[in-house]
């Protein structure tokens, strides 16, 4: 709110606050029953215009694959601090060294790769020269 920075500005943001505060009360004293139907024909507009721009919206591919993407990432992070949290300290290691040696040229497993559904089939439009 770097407007209201400005005393001028806030003054006049305050005024049409207390105006709106002092319209709708005084619909409400002339009219009570008016007065809740229309707040509730502008509810009932208000959650219609909600869910169809929540829908159409939440629909696109690409909001999806970002979705999938941050599901995946929290995932191996996860199993990160998990990996940080069972790796033994170099002083409870006892044994000689060939045991070590042999467990380091061990290959590593790749299970911390996640498979991000998508459109994998889709060739990528690139501009040829």
């Amino acid at each position: 709110m770097a407007f209201l920075k400005n005393r001028a500005s806030f003054y006049f943001v305050a005024g049409l606050i207390v105006l709106a505060i002092i319209g709708i009360v005084s619909r409400f004293i002339a009219s009570p029953t008016s007065f809740l139907t229309s707040i509730f024909v502008f509810l009932i507009i208000g959650f219609g215009i909600f869910f169809l721009v929540r829908r159409f919206y939440g629909a696109s591919p690409q909001r999806r694959e970002r979705n999938a993407f941050k599901k995946a990432a929290k995932r191996s992070k996860k199993r990160l601090q998990q990996k940080d949290t069972r790796k033994p300290s170099s002083k409870t290691i006892s044994g000689n060294v060939s045991s070590i040696k042999r467990a380091a040229n061990k290959p590593k497993s790749t299970t911390h790769l996640t498979v991000i559904e998508g459109r994998k089939g889709k060739k990528k439009k690139r501009a040829s020269y």
